[in-house]
């Protein structure tokens, strides 16, 4: 989803020459295959958003997955990038990397504060491996030889998202379901958690745009903004939503009108999670998506992916 973001705004550039591989052509956790790419391809810049990605269950389910895929995706490119002399690199992170009873709004200075979220540990701790090989990288060799830098996003939504009934995020699974229930004409949808958890969410064609004005911020002005060891920068859309109010937006716009019921056996995850983006509005970046206008255009998005219209 991320990915093809980019590329999209890459691609309003005539004269950026985008490289890219689908996984069945460059499994990124094989570092052979990753070393061989970098070898072949001349590359002066990487957008690192390639990642094991889902929701609450798919990270209960699977977290030795979760942990050893993303340690491998994450040190073979970032690693074999460097081995070849690729001297920028955008990584992106998750604000999940932050410990579950962070002040909120979540600042870039709250990492490694505290205690993870139980439910995506093993994701985050990939993530901050992530963080830190990119900033020693940045330390051992100097920002003439690795400029690479990391941003963390928040909740994303989009066109190309995973709508797997299981192992999706919130917003994909929520659009899924109240689509079934219209289709079925179900006379109730019930929802995981109490619906009181708030959370943020930032359209992905608005991550993607906010990736490349950081890649391409003037170094002294990164160093500025960060410091060696705390060389990340959050991504969010400033406001959150609870989980019920979500629900019902999303209900509003596939058009479903049975009741929503929510399970309070299942869990919340933090309470709250909103992300800190006073460095990135400091650049005079702001989102465009507003949050209703997003959910609708991403439901147009999953019929037509999904061959529905």
């Amino acid at each position: 989803m991320v990915g093809r973001a980019l590329v999209r705004v890459l691609a309003q550039n005539p004269h950026h020459d985008i490289i890219v591989k689908s996984h069945e052509e460059l499994d990124l956790t094989e570092q052979g295959q990753v070393r061989a790419f970098f070898q072949t391809h001349p590359i002066d810049q990487v957008y690192m958003a390639a990642a094991k990605v889902g929701g609450i269950h798919a990270n209960n389910e699977y977290p030795a997955d979760f942990i050893a895929d993303n340690l491998a995706i994450n040190l073979n490119v970032i690693h074999e990038a460097a081995k070849v002399g690729v001297r920028q690199l955008l990584f992106l992170g998750s604000s999940c990397i932050y410990p579950k009873n962070a002040p909120q709004p979540m600042t870039e200075s709250a990492l490694l504060t505290g205690s993870l979220e139980p439910t995506n540990e093993p994701y985050a701790i990939a993530k901050i491996a992530g963080i830190k090989l990119c900033e020693s990288l940045n330390r051992q060799y100097g920002s003439e030889a690795m400029d690479y830098r990391t941003i963390m996003p928040t909740n994303l939504y989009g066109p190309f998202d995973n709508y797997h009934p299981l192992n999706s995020h919130v917003l994909p699974a929520l659009i899924r379901r109240f689509h079934e229930a219209m289709v079925r004409d179900a006379p109730s949808v019930t929802v995981w958690g109490s619906g009181r958890a708030r959370r943020e969410f930032l359209h992905v064609d608005d991550c993607a745009q906010a990736c490349v004005t950081l890649m391409n911020v003037p170094i002294e002005q990164w160093r500025s903004m960060t410091s060696p060891q705390c060389a990340h920068v959050n991504v969010g859309f400033g406001e959150d939503i609870t989980i019920g109010e979500l629900t019902h937006l999303i209900a509003a716009q596939v058009g479903y009108t049975g009741t929503v019921l929510f399970d309070h056996h299942k869990p919340d995850g933090p309470l709250r999670k909103i992300l800190d983006s006073s460095l990135l509005r400091k650049l005079g970046w702001q989102p465009t998506i507003p949050l209703d206008e997003g959910i609708r255009r991403t439901y147009h998005n999953f019929l037509t992916e999904q061959h529905l219209i």
